[in-house]
């Protein structure tokens, strides 16, 4: 085995929760370092982009449709990132206030970070390609660099480069060892949301299997130590297009023209970091190169009238507490957000099922079930888990009865103890094909994993919002426990995030304002 895989599975290992410890942190909340969650650049051009509020967006249930495709222009490229990666609203409570943005984060500690390399659109471009990073908290693109290029002779016209990388001090400040994890998981986040952001304009996000995270970081200047405080690694870079684009795009023309000086010192987001060696090992780990994985067809979601999209967008939100009494869900409610994630979500082959322990669903009895995301794994898996499962048949589609039995208690201790867990219609593991995939495409898959569990995580989100109900993402949870409660006793399957739907309980002592003041706005 080479040094970079047993790094990861040694790292996965050490970074596990258990009855008996937890994976190493702080201990305590160190509120002096806590990170700034809004990254800027100082020292470079800020181009302002309008509010996307009162933008009309199709019904949610028409998402993944044959949609017509808006044009590239700086209200839809505006609308984009404001309904992916900007913030949904603020919420203010005994004298602090906190962003809740579009895309889900473990914690709200929002380690991602995005880019663009955006063809001429903009009057302020002076007819040249821009690398710019975008500001939530302001809602706008910092200029970074400018060059010229030939790729856009290549692509469809209306496509642009769009970024994702993670700070992963911003998780480390709280949850230590563990947080590559997170960090990982919220770039799976992000990215969904871009994807069903992009969905909203009839466009298309692919993901690049072609690019190196050397050469994603060269891209947007982030290899220059010389410009950050803490260190920023470069995760997924995406095609954003009318059309579907081929995912082994090459980039070399860009990257032989990208500047050797980018504009603009990032902010320091802390006074001081607490070090972990072990996050920094598997980082440098996973920066291997990306393998290109098998293409899939994806499937398309029937859904029943729902709201507009945006509003879908800009309601979810990770609940605290489930209302046990009220998270009853009907069985036509259950097949709803699970058929939005029984197919690829980015027409790469899935690695990841559904191992749900359903307590209150109408129609199915309380017990422990599977949704199988691919047919390669089923003959494995019913030999890698306990013999005594049943394995039968359910009404939805590759959704199978593995055991009946009352499984609140379960949830509850599985997830750290949380009620929330047990108080929800149901909770899920995410379970990874672990070892083989790793083996197969390298370290760098391990990143990828995370990824994949962390898009169906946001796609869950919004599916929930979209009927009404409400989705918790559950990062602490009993690696181990969960694997025994499967009857899996070695790291060929892994569980990777927990998540959990019920009816969440709004606390009235929270107040939400807007996420952006128009009076306040500087209007184009």
């Amino acid at each position: 085995m080479n040094k970079s895989l047993q790094t990861v599975f040694e790292y996965h290992e050490t970074t596990k929760h258990s009855q008996q410890r937890y994976a190493r942190s702080l201990g305590y909340m160190d509120w002096a370092t806590q990170p700034d969650p809004f990254r800027n650049y100082n020292g470079c051009e800020t181009i302002q982009l309008p509010l996307a509020m009162d933008n009309s967006t199709p019904p949610y249930q028409l998402l993944g449709s044959d949609l017509p495709s808006a044009p590239l222009l700086k209200e839809s490229l505006s609308q984009l990132l404001q309904f992916s990666m900007g913030i949904a609203a603020w919420k203010e409570s005994g004298g602090s206030s906190w962003a809740v943005r579009c895309n889900a984060s473990s914690g709200n500690l929002h380690p991602t970070e995005s880019y663009l390399v955006l063809p001429p659109i903009l009057e302020e471009q002076n007819a040249l390609t821009s690398i710019m990073h975008y500001t939530p908290k302001n809602h706008g693109l910092e200029v970074l660099a400018s060059l010229e290029t030939s790729l856009w002779k290549r692509l469809p016209k209306g496509s642009f480069l769009l970024g994702l990388s993670g700070v992963t001090w911003r998780e480390a400040w709280k949850y230590g060892e563990r947080s590559f994890r997170y960090t990982n998981l919220d770039a799976g986040h992000a990215w969904q949301s871009i994807a069903v952001s992009a969905q909203m304009l009839g466009w298309k996000a692919t993901r690049l299997d072609s690019v190196s995270d050397t050469d994603i970081g060269t891209l947007f200047g982030l290899q220059q130590e010389n410009r950050f405080f803490e260190k920023e690694h470069a995760d997924m870079l995406f095609v954003i297009s009318p059309e579907s684009i081929d995912p082994s795009l090459t980039l070399e023309d860009l990257l032989a023209n990208t500047p050797l000086q980018f504009e603009g010192i990032a902010n320091q987001l802390s006074p001081s970091m607490q070090k972990w060696d072990i996050i920094g090992e598997v980082e440098d780990a996973t920066s291997t190169a990306q393998l290109a994985q098998k293409p899939v067809e994806i499937k398309s979601i029937n859904r029943e009238p729902s709201q507009e999209s945006k509003a879908v967008v800009l309601q979810r939100r990770s609940v605290h507490i489930m209302q046990k009494e009220t998270s009853l869900l009907t069985k036509e409610e259950f097949h709803t957000i699970l058929n939005s994630v029984n197919t690829s979500l980015d027409a790469k082959e899935n690695s990841t099922h559904l191992c749900l322990m359903v307590n209150r669903v109408q129609d199915y009895e309380q017990g422990l079930y599977i949704l199988l995301r691919n047919e390669r794994d089923a003959h494995d898996l019913k030999e890698q888990m306990h013999t005594d499962f049943l394995w039968q048949t359910t009404d939805l589609e590759n959704l199978y009865l593995l055991e009946k039995r009352e499984l609140t208690m379960a949830s509850k201790a599985i997830s750290c103890n949380q009620d929330i867990a047990a108080d929800g219609a149901f909770s899920l593991g995410m379970l990874c094909n672990f070892t083989e995939q790793i083996q197969k495409y390298g370290a760098h898959r391990y990143k990828e994993l995370y990824w994949e569990c962390g898009a169906i995580g946001q796609q869950l989100y919004l599916e929930a919002t979209s009927i009404g109900c409400s989705g918790t993402g559950i990062g602490c949870f009993l690696d181990d426990m969960m694997h025994g409660l499967l009857g899996l006793k070695d790291n060929r399957y892994q569980i990777l995030y927990h998540f959990t739907v019920g009816r969440g309980n709004v606390d009235s002592r929270i107040m939400t304002k807007p996420a952006y003041n128009k009076e306040d706005w500087e209007w184009e």
